[in-house]
């Protein structure tokens, strides 16, 4: 190994050189916290809630011939109407519908907001997740017993908002379970993100830098969970039509109904037991991050001391891979610390409510 060798080395580590990178790191670090790893149950539960309301939309359009759902479709077809009038075509049944079915979804929502006082999923605390999943239930098997179109294709878009507004946010991506557009597009833009850092570097991923490969993992992080919401709304579709097949009319509502009040019993009865669990889970994933950061540094260090023994071919780059991962492991202890101290802030704030269902 020459002097000069040597001497290209030490200037590339130097402190003078390596103003640029800290700020890459740091903006690369910023841009992993806006989205932390997502939750497995936190995914399995809105991606069940998503088929449960891919089905009730399904059955409620077979059987009244009205999306409830689709408050985008029921505000253009009050648009229509209106329009309809100044032409003297003017029917007031279609614009009750349409208007009332809107109303019902954003009552849902509303009622909701009053149960769950959070936009972000936290199992505990003070949300009332049973008794929104109960009243989920309650709404739906309501519409498949009374009689008549228009009332209970309200009692379904009800229990829609409900539903919806449970889980409006997964750190840092919207997610929407019983309407998919949002979720299409979300899908659509972040494929393209990703595609177009690709292209820039020549479909290389060795060629990415730290903020672009901090980009290109959040936003597969949020592929896996947009997907997932897709996915089983599409499922959720197809079973409430062979649903209906089976059980012809509204009574096909039953089964999503079912569902969501089971998973609300559950929840209500075991709350304390699935909370201490998410704590031990939440711990037990905070210890084996610390530990893959523990081995960062450590073979970090084993690398520092391969430059100072002189074996340096192409070290200078997988250092500064290095690098990367392990900022990027000691970003995911902090965030998983900080989960901790909130939950014990939330525990230590509410002791009452703490021990009840």
């Amino acid at each position: 190994m020459t002097q000069q060798t040597l001497a290209i080395e030490k200037a590339a580590l130097s402190p003078a050189s390596a103003q640029s990178s800290p700020t890459k790191r740091e903006r690369a670090a910023q841009i992993r916290k806006s989205f932390q790893r997502p939750k497995f149950w936190v995914m399995g539960f809105g991606w069940c809630l998503a088929a449960c309301a891919g089905a009730a939309n399904v059955i409620a359009f077979k059987s009244w011939n009205l999306y409830a759902s689709h408050v985008t479709g029921s505000t253009s077809a009050m648009a229509f109407r209106l329009e309809g009038y100044h032409q003297g075509e003017f029917g007031s049944e279609s614009f009750r519908e349409a208007f009332f079915l809107v109303f019902s979804f954003l009552v849902g929502a509303y009622t909701c907001g009053l149960l769950i006082d959070k936009n972000q999923v936290h199992f505990g605390g003070k949300s009332f997740y049973g008794l929104a999943l109960l009243m989920n239930s309650t709404l739906l098997i309501l519409a498949a017993f009374i009689p008549g179109r228009l009332l209970p294709a309200c009692l379904v878009a009800s229990a829609c908002g409900l539903q919806n507004a449970m889980c409006t946010s997964h750190f840092g991506a919207i997610v929407r379970t019983t309407h998919v557009t949002g979720t299409v597009t979300d899908i659509g833009s972040t494929l393209g993100r990703i595609s177009m850092i690709y292209l820039r570097k020549g479909c290389r991923r060795s060629q990415l830098d730290h903020i672009e490969r901090a980009e290109v993992g959040v936003d597969a992080r949020k592929l896996a969970v947009l997907f997932g919401l897709w996915s089983f709304y599409f499922m959720g579709g197809l079973i409430g039509i062979y649903e209906e097949n089976l059980m012809p009319g509204p009574r096909a509502l039953l089964v999503p109904a079912f569902f969501t009040g089971s998973l609300g019993l559950f929840y209500m009865a075991f709350r304390q037991l699935l909370k201490e669990h998410f704590k031990k889970l939440e711990k037990d994933r905070f210890e084996a991050d610390l530990k893959e950061a523990q081995e960062a540094i450590a073979h970090m260090g084993s690398r520092l001391h391969s430059l100072e023994s002189g074996n340096n071919d192409g070290l200078v780059v997988e250092l500064d891979e290095e690098m990367g991962h392990m900022i990027e492991a000691l970003h995911e202890v902090e965030a998983d610390f900080d989960n901790l101290c909130r939950q014990h802030s939330r525990d230590s704030k509410d002791p009452v409510r703490r021990n009840t269902v």
